[in-house]
């Protein structure tokens, strides 16, 4: 990959990182035209598409990463929440292919940052407690000041013990 394309690929990042996901969208877009199958932009871009709630458009871009890198943990960590969109909307079905693609980017990179602690949400959504009480204890060991994880793992406790 060129210079120009990575300045270009951190400049759609800036974008996003300065909250101006429209902007970031139109520019990764352009750039995901040029490199259509450039990993680093379908990331950005799928990114992008998730934090604008274009769930399905995500989606569709970071399959095609993962075919392209297979071991890419923060691939499936983007496609995870772009499996499950909006957790509150959420199907069955969009939670259990959340999960396994959080689950595959655990298994590639085990501290993963907020994938065990979006797991234990998806399964305390769910009414799982057991399984979200091993995946927020799971998040604390990677993060043991994850003050969230901390707290949904003492109210799930707390059911368990009634």
């Amino acid at each position: 990959m060129d210079d120009q394309t990575k300045q270009q690929i951190n400049q759609g990042a800036q974008l996003l990182a300065q909250g101006q996901t429209a902007k970031a969208i139109e520019h990764l877009e352009a750039l995901h035209r040029e490199h259509p199958n450039n990993v680093l932009v379908l990331i950005n871009l799928g990114g992008a598409y998730i934090l604008g709630k274009k769930f399905k458009r995500a989606i569709s871009l970071l399959e095609t990463a993962a075919k392209l890198e297979p071991a890419d943990a923060m691939i499936w960590t983007n496609l995870g929440a772009a499996y499950l969109g909006n957790p509150t909307l959420a199907t069955d079905e969009q939670q259990q292919q959340a999960i396994a693609a959080f689950e595959r980017a655990l298994e590639l990179n085990p501290i993963a940052p907020n994938v065990a602690y979006n797991i234990g949400l998806i399964y305390r959504d769910r009414g799982e407690h057991l399984q979200a009480i091993a995946y927020f204890e799971q998040a604390l060991r990677t993060n043991s000041g994850d003050r969230d994880a901390q707290r949904l793992l003492a109210q799930l406790r707390q059911l368990g013990q009634k």
